[in-house]
Formats: C-alpha cells, sequence, structure tokens
C-alpha cells in the first residue's frame, strides 16, 4: 500500500488543490476505504461556490475496504476487499431519528447544523480524509455501507444515492404507483432518477418537463420511460398537462428544478385537486407570488424532502444491478484528481457542456 495519500482539496471559493495526506492509524472500531470513484452531486456546486476551509468534497462513494478492524467488521458485517457505496451521512445511531431508520436527518450528522459527513466535513478534523476526491477515505465508526455487486460498472455504481434520492421522493413520499400520474420539473439527474422510480413503480403516466437547452436530457426521460416531455420555452406547461390528463392535473408533482422558485408556484397550478407537491430542488430565496390560499382551495400536501432511507438505496442498486434500464446513458464525464475543479464547473454549468452524471476517478 502506498505510504501517501493524494486528494483533491478545496482551497477557497471555487478553488482547489491536489494534497499529499499521510495514511491515518485504524482504530478497531473504525476502516479505511480505497476509493474507486466518487460522483459529483449537484449539491456540490453551491457548497464550492462558497469557503468554509479547506475540506475534501465528494460523497458519492464507491470503494474496496482496504483495511477494517476487528470491531467495525463485525459491526458493519464486511471484510478487507469487499467493494461497497457509502452514504454520506454518519449519524449517532442512538437518537430517535436513528432508531425509527430517519438516520438522515439525525443531529449528529446534519451539515446545517454542525454536524459531520463524507464529502463536507473540514480537514482540520482528524483524520481529514472526510471526502471522496481522494485516493483513500477514512471510514468513520458510523458509517453507513451498500454492497456493490463486480458487475456493476463503477460510474453506474455511483449513481446509487442520486437514483436513491429519485425512489425516496417519488414512491415513499409521493406515492407513485399504479393509477398515478408524476409530473417531474427539471431532468437533471435527480429528476431523470425520479423517472426511473416512477416507471419501476408501474406510474400510469409520466410527464418530464424541462428547457430548450435540457433537449438531450428530454430525450433520455424518454428512454427511462417517460411518457410526455414538455418543453417549458415551447409550450404552455399548464394547457399541455390539462391536455395529456384530460383536465385532471398531475396526482404528484415532483420539483427536482434548480433554476428558481417559478417551478414552486407552477407547481400548485399543476397538481390536481387533493393532489402531492413534493419540494426536493433547494431555490436559495424566497418564493415571490406564493399565494398559501390555493394549497387550501386544492387540498394540497406539500412537503419538503431531502436524502435517501437505506431501503431507497439498496433499491437503487438493485435497479442498477438488473441492467433493465440504460442507465449507463446518465454517466456522461469522468475526471482525474488534478481536474476536481473542472469537474465541480461541469456540473455547475462552467466546464464541459451536456453534464448529467459526472465523476472523478481518483487514480486517473
Amino acid at each position: 500500500m502506498k505510504e501517501k495519500i493524494l486528494a483533491a482539496v478545496q482551497s477557497g471559493e471555487k478553488e482547489t488543490i491536489v494534497r499529499t495526506f499521510d495514511i491515518p492509524d485504524i482504530p478497531d472500531d473504525a476502516g479505511l476505504l480505497r476509493v474507486e470513484v466518487s460522483g459529483v452531486c449537484g449539491s456540490d456546486w453551491p457548497d464550492y461556490k462558497k469557503y468554509n476551509g479547506d475540506r475534501i468534497l465528494g460523497h458519492e462513494i464507491v470503494g474496496y475496504i482496504e483495511k477494517v478492524g476487528k470491531f467495525a467488521a463485525e459491526r458493519w458485517g464486511v471484510k478487507e476487499g469487499d467493494r461497497v457505496a457509502l452514504e454520506e451521512y454518519l449519524p449517532c445511531g442512538h437518537c430517535s431519528r436513528c432508531r425509527s431508520g430517519e438516520f438522515r436527518l439525525c443531529a449528529a450528522t446534519d451539515k446545517w447544523n454542525g454536524g459531520i459527513r463524507f464529502g463536507h466535513t473540514p480537514i482540520t478534523e482528524a483524520p481529514s480524509l472526510w471526502g471522496g476526491y481522494s485516493q483513500f477515505l477514512y471510514l468513520h465508526p458510523n458509517s453507513v455501507f451498500h454492497k456493490v455487486p463486480e458487475h456493476i460498472p463503477a460510474r453506474e455504481a455511483a449513481l446509487a444515492l442520486p437514483l436513491g434520492n429519485g425512489i425516496e421522493w417519488t414512491v415513499n413520499e409521493g406515492g407513485a404507483g399504479p393509477g398515478k400520474t408524476v409530473l417531474i420539473q427539471g431532468p437533471g439527474q435527480q429528476g431523470l432518477g425520479c423517472v426511473l422510480a416512477a416507471k419501476q413503480a408501474g406510474t400510469d403516466c409520466i410527464i418530464v418537463s424541462g428547457l430548450t437547452a435540457d433537449k438531450e436530457k428530454l430525450e433520455l426521460a424518454r428512454k427511462f420511460g417517460a411518457d410526455f416531455t414538455i418543453d417549458v420555452q415551447k409550450e404552455d406547461i399548464v394547457e399541455r398537462v390539462k391536455e395529456i390528463t384530460r383536465g385532471e392535473m398531475a396526482d404528484i408533482v415532483i420539483d427536482v428544478a434548480s433554476g428558481g422558485p417559478s417551478t414552486v408556484t407552477l407547481a400548485i397550478e399543476l397538481v390536481k385537486i387533493k393532489g402531492t407537491i413534493i419540494i426536493a430542488g433547494k431555490k436559495h430565496q424566497e418564493i415571490p407570488g406564493f399565494y398559501s390560499d390555493k394549497l387550501m382551495s386544492k387540498c394540497i400536501t406539500i412537503k419538503g424532502v431531502r436524502g435517501h432511507s437505506y431501503k431507497s438505496v439498496e433499491r437503487a442498486l438493485q435497479m442498477i444491478a438488473s441492467s433493465k434500464y440504460p442507465i449507463g446513458e446518465m454517466c456522461t464525464h469522468d475526471f482525474g484528481l488534478n481536474e476536481v475543479d473542472k469537474a465541480l464547473k461541469t456540473v455547475g454549468g462552467e466546464g464541459e457542456k451536456g453534464a448529467i452524471h459526472v465523476t472523478v476517478n481518483p487514480w486517473d
């Protein structure tokens, strides 16, 4: 094994340098992961645009167990050489959220309230190796694992978390399934994950909306099972959905768009009476023209969601392993460790064009 580890460290606003780290000592309750690949999440981009201390980003991590302490091996059910996908969460394991299976909401791993998690924790927190844009990753005692079959290509395995999000939001929270019409606003990686989840759940009608620039993504949505796609810059989406549903509108509207808050108020027009709106795309601003009385008059349920459950990630990996869908077509760009800055800017629209899911291979 190498004596030194290379990692791409965020060193400022939209700045990255490759640094060298020592291999950490691994106690009996922890481990070390040899990173195979790490996906670039859309949430990495807003994090990259601000600087909260030096840190290694990247939390859609797939790799091999390089070292594991004896207590950790028993607790995690893994051994050296196992191929795994990690969740970003490092939950405490004993609070009411953890005990009820909602560990993603545990305060110990809530990055917005000072918790630690993979891909966010600064390198000042020993032993520094907390992100996937690194050759090796420290495995905290509270790490959450999923076994990954060897036949799955690494870049597709890195989609376990975004596709897990799609299953969580579309099926577990939204209730998609037979007899339902689902409208997905935004055909990025999260939106496409929602398409796959809705299709797998047996949803009767799947509609995806996007911009003219999203043409290729909308075409991929069709391949994944969308029945209708709408270019909102060329068609009146409200009238088109009214036409498709014969005036009923959508049972479930899932907003994964990141372009601004207008999709939230639009969702209220697109959802049917007693329908459900899932808000999964952060807007980073207040919503002008939000008229809450419409929620009452239409008896709408509106939910804010984030992240994934353990079960949804397991189901995502099963979907990927089945090869039922051409999921590999989501994997558009791959970068090396020296190109992490370009990888992040590609996701943020300031790098290469046509990105859907971007990965970083730390050995290139």
